[in-house]
């Protein structure tokens, strides 16, 4: 029931006696089985074989607690009882041991009382189980208390941790599992709530008493030695109190009762002793004769009615404490007499006697803590999933709200800098205004682009494209009419034997375009002088656009003239000493926020829910706790960041009474007027450029498409100008046949549209309506055409080598497409076919699309030399659109 340990000891009174608690003994039972079954049945055996090593251990771990014997290591075995525990905290949140039929139902526990052995509980569940494991450990720990050598203050110091891992081993049994335990009808007083709260008292007594030891060892001054020794005395009256109550009263040994009662007696007469000699160097003497006498009537009474059967050493040390109790009265008493003669108070009347605890019990949740426990953790009901959903949700509710809140602290940071235009007028006040980030972007877009200094060069691409257009239109006429005067020529040689059409009928359509396009660049000529003068006249407005940087156009702010106080120094330095305690909060919130996910990230409680014991609801409410800190610090974050604000609100007022800060913001409102209206001109003048850009470089390839069809015309021409020549000589020189005068081999084109032939290509961009054709002069030299096109049963067989005119031509490719006056661009989809012909003005004037230029795409530009970067997208009405 109790081992006894002596030593020597410094202290007057202090005894060497002190108690330890035996095990609990058990029955051995098979957890192997029962819990393999279950996991197979509920599980899989896959998973049965997978936790074979867990079953495997906790088998073993069961055993061992079964076979204990003197001759094991009392930390071996405190080492196995803690972790035979949290084994036992894992199994239960995923073993359901009970009666029930879908529970794990042929497991049955049973321990014998601590106390008194022929007693035993057997219970179908495992509280009893962790409750009695809980027990062992206190005890223990109070054996191994009894085995440091306590003659030395390391041996005390040890002997008193022990004790308080005891007192902290009963009082986690009472509060987690003794009422549990006890609930059944086959139960033991031993793992009682009332029962573990004694054991813990006591243990509490012990290791307070083994601190008393090593301050009287120190040598501390007697009132310190009182406060120590009065605790000590109390801890074991409430000991005692729970050893005279239900359900212990009848339940120990009549040594426990002795042992503790003298106990009690002995150190609350210590303190009485201690405290007395403190009031003697005070020479209070009466309330020293008051104390003395209660710690002598504290010894007399424990003697009287303490069971018998203490032990010596207690009896002795209280012999001793009376002895010197009682000189000290005697010398006292005969002091008083003579000197003080001082009335004595009762000792009713006398104030408690101070006392200080230096001990409480040792916090078990950490030692038993199972969260990190890896036996089973494959096995997770779908309770403790839920359960963790909600919890998660918990958590991102938390995560969510607190966010929200600080992006609202900075976004009315945010606005309310904005409104008080800060702090862009402190940069203003030191030479660093800045615009406003859109316009900014504008400004930078226009001088990468080359700005209003780089519109002339621009404007001279456009009269370059012109110029080149102008003169291949030159050119493809002066190759027309050279052909056509040389027609004529040999007409007013030849006279009637001439008799092939004249050149003015076959290249009717191509001279009808070819008009056209010189109308289109005449038209293109008067636009393009509207934006020559258009840049001309805005130079003044977009001027601004190439100050660089941009920021060196806007108004200044500076001191007033005159000064009344000379305070604007002052002024300026309070408000920038408050700007930045607002950045400093708004960086704050930031990390706190960091905080927060980092918290959710590493917040996995799954381990603490397979482990727990208790409601799921009391698991939250602490966990979610951990987030309190970080909620106040955001909390305290915006408080303070408000209180700034309104500071800062005062403080720019008066900095823009100083500063005159209305007139300055009047001044920047009217420069990025300006700023915007040249940015708006710039943009309209540069997409009319690139429209007209891209329109010269369009008229071009269908300019050089008819030319390339003029040079086709002429080479043709001028191959059959020279067979007929010959023809005509011949018979000018009688050397033809009759029928062949009187026949005319030559079959000339007709002015209409073509036939479409089966082995011509269709062209996709033919437009729906009828329009002028022209024949389509093809660019091979003679022998394709024999190849293509075998000669007709004719007389005469020397024009077989050539194509002849009335041989359908296939029509040109159109150049030009619905709402546009130009083809597309080289690399360009062709857009849908429509009805409109190079007769309609290319410029319709400021009232249309100037250069009707079709929607371009992206990055698509005039070919080199005439390339023109644009950071603006193409337009569909620019510039020519205004007149």
């Amino acid at each position: 029931m109790s081992s006894p340990a002596s030593s020597s000891s410094s202290s007057s009174s202090a005894t060497n006696i002190m108690l330890a608690i035996y095990e609990k003994k058990t029955v051995s039972i098979d957890l192997y089985r029962p819990l393999r079954n279950y996991i197979v049945f509920n599980y899989s055996e896959r998973q049965a074989q997978t936790l074979e090593d867990d079953l495997e251990t906790l088998k073993e771990m069961r055993n061992n607690i079964e076979r204990s014997s003197a001759a094991d290591s009392l930390p071996a075995r405190r080492d196995l009882l803690q972790n035979y525990f949290k084994a036992l905290t894992a199994v239960e949140s995923r073993f359901p041991i009970s009666s029930d039929k879908d529970h794990v139902n042929t497991v049955t526990f049973t321990w014998h009382d601590a106390f008194k052995n022929k007693q035993k509980a057997s219970q179908q569940n495992i509280h009893l189980e962790k409750a009695a494991i809980l027990f062992n450990l206190g005890a223990v720990h109070s054996q191994i208390g009894l085995t440091f050598d306590r003659s030395t203050v390391e041996g005390r110091r040890q002997a008193s941790h022990s004790f308080i891992a005891a007192a902290g081993a009963f009082a986690y049994l009472r509060d987690n599992a003794a009422t549990k335990a006890s609930i059944g009808n086959s139960t033991t007083v031993d793992v009682s709530v009332e029962c573990s709260g004694m054991l813990e008292r006591l243990m509490l007594a012990q290791a307070q008493e083994c601190v008393f030891e090593n301050t009287i060892a120190k040598g501390s001054t007697p009132g310190v030695c009182s406060k120590i020794s009065k605790q000590v005395g109390l801890y074991y009256e409430e000991a005692l109190a729970a050893l005279h109550a239900a359900p212990l009263t009848q339940h120990f040994d009549k040594t426990w009762l002795s042992h503790v009662q003298l106990k009690a007696a002995l150190f609350y007469s210590e303190a009485c002793y201690r405290y007395s000699l403190e009031l003697h160097e005070k020479e209070e003497i009466a309330e020293e004769i008051a104390r003395l006498k209660s710690g002598i009537g504290a010894l007399t009474d424990a003697r009287k009615s303490s069971p018998k059967g203490a032990a010596q050493q207690i009896l002795d040390a209280i012999s001793k404490l009376e002895t010197n109790l009682n000189r000290n009265l005697e010398r006292a008493m005969k002091e008083n007499d003579r000197v003080y003669l001082m009335r004595v108070p009762a000792a009713s009347s006398l104030q408690p006697l101070p006392a200080f605890a230096m001990v409480k019990p040792l916090n078990m949740s950490e030692v038993l803590d199972a969260s990190k426990e890896k036996m089973f953790a494959s096995l997770v009901p779908d309770s403790s999933a839920k359960a963790l959903s909600r919890y998660t949700e918990m958590v991102d509710d938390v995560i969510r709200t607190q966010a929200e809140k600080l992006q609202q602290g900075s976004e009315l940071a945010r606005v309310s800098l904005k409104e008080m235009d800060l702090p862009d007028s402190i940069l203003a006040l030191e030479g660093h205004a800045v615009l406003p980030t859109s316009l900014w972007e504008d400004v930078e877009a226009v001088q990468i682009s080359g700005g209003p200094a780089g519109l002339e060069g621009e404007l001279q691409q456009l009269r370059d494209l012109r110029r080149v257009n102008h003169e291949l239109l030159v050119q493809t006429e002066e190759l027309l009419q050279k052909e056509a005067a040389e027609d004529g020529q040999f007409r007013s040689q030849f006279g009637t034997r001439w008799t092939r059409p004249q050149s003015s009928t076959l290249t009717k359509n191509l001279q009808d375009r070819l008009n056209r396009f010189a109308a289109n660049l005449k038209q293109a000529a008067d636009s393009d002088g509207k934006i020559e003068r258009s840049v001309r006249d805005n130079v003044p407005l977009m001027s601004i656009l190439d100050r660089r940087p941009i920021e060196s156009a806007l108004p200044t702010l500076a001191k007033p003239i005159m000064s009344l106080d000379a305070n604007e120094d002052a002024v300026v330095g309070t408000l920038k000493q408050s700007l930045r305690q607002l950045e400093t909060l708004g960086a704050q919130r930031a990390g706190l926020e960091d905080m927060l996910k980092d918290m959710k990230r590493k917040d996995d409680i799954l381990p603490k829910l397979m482990t727990s014991t208790g409601s799921y609801e009391d698991l939250f409410r602490k966990e979610i706790t951990k987030y309190n800190h970080i909620c106040e610090e955001i909390s305290q974050n915006l408080q303070a960041q408000e209180q700034l604000l309104l500071h800062i609100q005062v403080q720019n007022r008066e900095f823009a009474g100083t500063f005159n800060i209305e007139d300055y913001r009047a001044a920047c409102e009217k420069c990025y007027k300006q700023i915007e209206a040249a940015v708006a001109k710039y943009r309209e003048i540069k997409e009319n450029i690139n429209e007209g850009l891209k329109f010269y470089v369009t008229l071009q390839d269908a300019i050089t498409s008819v030319k390339q069809q003029a040079s086709d015309f002429v080479m043709t021409r001028s191959i059959q100008c020279r067979e007929m020549i010959e023809d005509v000589q011949r018979q000018m020189s009688g050397l033809t046949f009759q029928d062949t005068k009187n026949s005319n081999t030559y079959n000339y084109p007709s002015a209409g549209p073509p036939q479409r032939t089966s082995s011509q290509p269709e062209q996709t961009n033919i437009p729906s309506q009828p329009r002028p054709q022209t024949p389509y002069y093809q660019q091979p030299p003679p022998p394709a055409y024999a190849q293509q096109h075998p000669p007709p049963p004719a007389a005469t067989a020397g024009y077989s080598q050539h194509p002849s005119y009335s041989q359908p031509q296939q029509p040109p490719p159109p150049p030009y497409h619905s709402g546009s006056p130009y083809p597309p661009q080289q690399g360009q989809q062709p857009p849908p076919t429509g009805n409109y012909e190079y007769g309609q003005p290319a410029y319709p004037g400021w009232q249309g699309s100037y250069y009707n230029a079709q929607g371009q795409q992206p990055g698509s530009f005039p070919r080199p030399p005439y390339t023109v970067p644009s950071p603006y997208p193409p337009n569909q009405s620019g510039y020519y659109n205004k007149q």
